[in-house]
């Protein structure tokens, strides 16, 4: 591999994006026209810093960035995809940031609380044992003791081969300090307890306090990695391996697999100075040529039968003479068939309502037998009672008279009985919803009362009246229906003249308001004035910061400069070292004095620093008691307006 190419793949900011169908196609790529015949990116300059080209050569330069690193989502027909290594001491960067120039996750996490039984002993040892049974499987070798009571060491094993196995490219460093490395590498996983970490537990793992905490870590890398394994295998088209792409296939991930399959191909081509891409583009007509043979097969055979039909079709055609006239028998006895219905409809119709009509009549006869025969027993009935009464006729006509009389009376009195009775329906609610009514008005009353301050004892000196009414709606005497005092001797003038003494008192809160609104008008242009000070002594502070930020930004320009000559005083000291010892001892005067000119640029930047802080502390003390004047200002005038 040409190690003078640029390093052209990088992660994408979304570990979860899939780009794979904006990749531009290789074919589609041309030249720049410039005098070094240099490939320039398609999609930007890369994020780190590439390596500088050897001269006299021709780097190709990055196409684009990478747009799918997810080991999740990304093709499978290669482990990797730059053509062009890093540094051997830099490892590759991860999907979710840290280094490289990449993004990290997003930092505005939903603060969850961890409602696990994490204190729960067979809690704890269900985790365990799931940890224990995934690290044996997936061959780290590790005791239950480990796992029980872990040292820091065996701890920071297990995270790292954890996070490894989700995110092999992770940027972990071996020589970092695992309370610096713990709670970033949580957050970029999305740990959602990752806030209820504290990174002083990693001093003592095996704590009872921590252990919980630090063990469910695991447990919850432990299931994550369990579902990435179960996601690989699974096959899912969204995997996009070309591999386990079906010979016929219609899914809109199985074509983004396949296209990324090719721009990977055809692109590492074009890195190797190859811009004809004629192998992958037979291999990707095949594959779809191959996904085209069963329908293809469809195609032709339909197409067979179509012919065959329109053949049959022109035969019949030929004979159309036939066919017109079986079409003008068809449809006259089609009309004989439907004239022969209707017929048939309307004779089933007249024998239903004629059988409707003998059942009606066989009740009919049967209801008059009986009411014939009921009759003749209450004419049985009556004669016999009459012969046993031995009455004349006269005296039953007499009978019957009076009988007849007396149900129309009865009658009568029926009918008055329920007019009455609703006369004193009517009544009692109208009664009842103007008692309701007068029961509101006395709460109402009351209520006014006590708003007046009147209720229960009225003031003075009016304190013997008591001007509470109640309503005795079962009495029957008018005069009696309200509880309490005369309203008109007493309760009414009582009124009268407390409502006079309460007019009195409002004209005398009317002039005291007067009053006190001349007064705040006199404080409010005298808090205008006071404001008008603080505007000015506001800009004046203003001004004030201003200057300061003027002088930390020149100190801070200062400091750049310094800083820039003190990297480039290191490089020369460095390149001097090397002369020194490959020329000799001849160059340690040199050394020496590139030594103190470091020296005196260290010391510079350090009083740089030192007069950016105290200018900064000046500033802020300015402003403090600029801050302390104004607090001392507005509590005199409070402290004024309160006494006034």
């Amino acid at each position: 591999m040409d190690s003078r190419r640029r390093s052209v793949m990088q992660p994408s900011l979304d570990p979860l994006s899939n780009a794979r169908s904006g990749i531009p196609m290789p074919s589609t790529i041309k030249k720049a026209s410039t005098s070094s015949n240099h490939r320039m990116s398609l999609a930007g300059p890369a994020l780190r810093a590439p390596v500088p080209p050897v001269p006299n050569t021709n780097p190709r330069q990055s196409m684009m960035r990478s747009q799918n690193v997810n080991t999740l989502l990304q093709s499978t027909s290669k482990p990797q995809y730059g053509r062009t290594p890093m540094s051997t001491s830099v490892r590759r960067g991860s999907t979710w940031g840290g280094g490289g120039g990449q993004m990290g996750p997003p930092s505005s996490l939903t603060l969850l609380k961890d409602n696990r039984p994490l204190r729960d002993k067979a809690y704890q040892a269900r985790m365990r044992q799931d940890v224990y049974n995934y690290l044996n499987d997936s061959g780290f070798e590790i005791s239950m003791q480990a796992l029980t009571s872990p040292q820091g060491k065996e701890y920071r094993a297990i995270f790292d081969t954890l996070v490894l196995t989700l995110d092999p490219s992770h940027p972990l460093k071996e020589d970092a300090r695992f309370e610096d490395e713990f709670i970033p590498v949580l957050k970029a996983l999305r740990y959602p307890y990752a806030h209820q970490i504290d990174t002083k537990w990693l001093v003592a793992v095996a704590s009872s306090y921590s252990w919980p905490h630090l063990l469910g870590v695991l447990h919850w890398l432990v299931e994550l990695c369990k579902m990435r394994t179960d996601y690989l295998v699974s096959g899912h088209p969204t995997i996009q391996d070309p591999a386990n792409i079906p010979e016929e296939f219609d899914d809109p991930y199985d074509h983004k697999a396949l296209a990324f399959q090719y721009q990977e191909e055809a692109y590492t081509m074009w890195l190797d100075r190859h811009d004809e891409f004629t192998k992958w583009d037979q291999i990707m007509e095949e594959r779809y040529q191959k996904r085209n043979e069963r329908i293809q097969a469809e195609l032709d055979e339909q197409t067979e039968k179509l012919n065959l039909a329109k053949a049959e079709y022109n035969k019949l055609k030929a004979s159309a003479t036939q066919v017109a006239d079986l079409v003008t028998r068809n449809e006259q006895l089609q009309k004989d068939c439907g004239k022969l219905k209707k017929i048939l409809e309307r004779y089933e119709v007249r024998r239903d309502k004629l059988i409707e009509q003998i059942a009606f009549e066989k009740a009919e006869l049967n209801r008059g037998a009986e009411i014939l025969n009921e009759l003749k027993a209450e004419l049985n009935k009556l004669t016999e009672t009459v012969k046993a009464q031995n009455l004349t006729p006269e005296e039953v006509i007499k009978m019957n008279t009076d009988r007849e009389m007396l149900t129309r009376n009865l009658e009568d009195l029926k009918q008055k009985i329920a007019e009455t009775h609703k006369t004193v329906m009517s009544l009692e609610v109208k009664v009842t919803n103007r008692a309701a009514a007068v029961e509101e008005a006395l709460d109402a009353y009351t209520n006014l009362l006590s708003s007046l301050g009147l209720f229960p004892n009225p003031p003075e000196p009016w304190q013997d009246v008591d001007l509470t009414l109640e309503l005795n709606s079962a009495s029957s005497n008018p005069q009696q229906l309200l509880v309490g005092l005369d309203i008109r001797k007493v309760i009414r003038p009582t009124l009268s003249s407390v409502a006079e003494a309460k007019r009195l008192e409002r004209a005398a809160l009317e002039n005291e308001s007067v009053k006190v609104s001349n007064e705040l008008d006199q404080y409010t242009t005298e808090c205008k004035n006071l404001d008008y000070e603080l505007c000015e002594l506001e800009k004046k502070a203003s001004n004030l910061n201003d200057q300061a930020d003027d002088l930390r930004d020149a100190s801070q320009q200062e400091a750049q400069v310094a800083s820039a000559e003190a990297a480039r005083l290191e490089r020369e000291l460095a390149a001097a070292r090397n002369a020194a010892i490959s020329n000799g001892l001849g160059v340690k005067s040199r050394l020496q004095a590139l030594q103190f000119s470091y020296q005196e640029q260290i010391e510079k930047v350090n009083r740089l620093k030192e007069d950016t802080v105290r200018a900064i502390l000046k500033n802020s003390q300015e402003i403090a008691n600029f801050k302390q004047e104004v607090s001392r200002h507005l509590q005199e005038l409070r402290e004024f307006t309160e006494a006034e």
